[in-house]
């Protein structure tokens, strides 16, 4: 069994080593004036779908609240980032943060950490904003963008009911898999912060 301290001290590492490379997945990269475009972004990634899973995942392995309140709050406060983004509002730290995000939340599965809600939700919201500014910051000055991110908050909360009717299925029976997914998320994240994915 690992240790508590051993879980919290490889996550930092691990955050700190992805932060410190930038992901270049968003800025600038396809079509943003629809609700199709938006729709499609998050299924056009695996950083964009690995950290909605897992988000769901997560969510699925805590249960109760969480498994409406960490999707909620990802949604919700991505929308804010993507206003946020469209206003030209400085966020630092948007691509390795975003990096960060799939690391992390594949590890908070994987590890199987167990965060109130409320710390789950301050956790996902901070990535949320990471996510919500870089895809708001890609629509068009001369385009209103309500429509992509309309198509972007759908599909991310679909990918999170995918995460969710999964660990839900899997349960506690099968609660290794669901960690191996986790696992298998904080890998593309390291992937893509060393340009192996």
């Amino acid at each position: 069994m690992i240790s508590a301290s051993t879980k919290r001290s490889t996550l930092a590492v691990i955050l700190l080593l992805a932060a410190a490379m930038p992901a270049y997945a968003h800025v600038g990269a396809g079509t943003t004036s629809s609700f199709t475009a938006g729709f499609a972004h998050p299924l056009s990634g695996l950083d964009h779908m690995a950290v909605m899973i897992a988000v769901g995942l997560w969510a699925a392995m805590k249960g109760g609240k969480a498994l409406w309140a960490w999707p909620l709050a990802f949604v919700g406060v991505m929308l804010a980032g993507g206003a946020l983004g469209m206003l030209h509002v400085p966020v630092p730290f948007v691509e390795p943060g975003i990096l960060a995000s799939v690391v992390a939340l594949g590890l908070l599965v994987a590890l199987a950490i167990d965060l109130p809600v409320s710390a789950g939700v301050a956790v996902i919201g901070l990535f949320a904003l990471f996510h919500g500014h870089a895809h708001g910051t890609e629509v068009p000055e001369n385009v209103g963008g309500l429509d992509y991110m309309a198509g972007f908050a759908v599909a991310t909360a679909l990918l999170h009911g995918v995460g969710i009717a999964a660990g839900v299925r899997l349960g506690s029976r099968f609660r290794g898999l669901a960690r191996a997914a986790g696992a298998a998320c904080a890998a593309i994240g390291i992937g893509l912060a060393f340009g192996m994915v």
